[in-house]
């Protein structure tokens, strides 16, 4: 390994928070599976960037097997792709997917309103709110990235609060499809709604009134999916030292 690339090694081991070559384990796989889904909703990993086993090894310094347990649990999440003898790479959404997705949130996140209404409590109400708050400030900072995964957790927090897990559980997955899509296809700082949308929502759930809310999610959902670009993109092998040691 030549000067440089030590180098970058050592940078890419403190920022990661590992000290060196050895070692798997959970709190190591935590964090590398934390790096590279970063990189993908923050594009600095592009769709169809191909994501060598071996050069990730190297580049987080874990087992070829602990990489392959990390990128199988992005697989399942969706944001990234394995395919027979081709191996891993990012996944590229296309426009008939992207349809699907919100098509299905619409079915599943719209017709749970009536539920949330009927259950939401001051305490929830309060969690919520310190979400979207938190989510604006992000985007309002340029922290497209950190706003993106604010709402994703806003939207899962709704669905949990129906009671329904299996139905939560699909949400949950539903909208980390949809960060993808938003971080490749979305306008920079902006999520294809008003900053103040999730607090309108909130006012109608808190009044209890699940036919507006249900109403509002509808409309909310469908303004994100208006404001995709969907375009193609070149496929690329990326440098992944380049990219996880910034």
């Amino acid at each position: 390994m030549n000067q440089r690339r030590a180098a970058t090694e050592h940078k890419t081991n403190e920022r990661v928070g590992r000290p060196g070559k050895n070692g798997d384990g959970p709190e190591r796989h935590e964090t590398i599976y934390h790096a590279i889904s970063d990189a993908i909703i923050e594009h600095r990993l592009k769709p169809g960037a191909r994501l060598r086993e071996d050069a990730l090894s190297e580049v987080f310094g874990v087992s070829r097997t602990g990489i392959r347990k990390i990128l199988q649990r992005l697989a399942l999440e969706q944001l990234v792709t394995l395919t027979p003898r081709r191996g891993a790479s990012v996944t590229r959404p296309t426009a008939d997917e992207a349809k699907d997705v919100f098509d299905a949130r619409q079915m599943i996140e719209c017709g749970l309103m009536p539920e949330v209404a009927r259950r939401m409590t001051p305490e929830a109400a309060q969690e919520l709110r310190d979400m979207a708050r938190r989510e604006r400030e992000a985007l309002k900072g340029g922290e497209q990235s950190a706003a993106i995964k604010l709402s994703a957790a806003f939207h899962g927090r709704l669905a949990r609060l129906s009671g329904n897990a299996t139905l939560a559980d699909f949400v949950e997955r539903l909208c980390s499809r949809s960060s993808l899509i938003l971080a490749v296809y979305g306008n920079a700082g902006h999520l294809g709604c008003e900053s103040h949308d999730h607090e309108d929502l909130l006012g109608f759930l808190e009044q209890g009134n699940g036919e507006r809310a249900e109403a509002f999610m509808s409309r909310h959902l469908k303004a994100i999916e208006a404001s995709l670009s969907i375009h193609e993109e070149e496929e690329e092998t990326p440098d992944l030292y380049r990219i996880f040691s910034a």
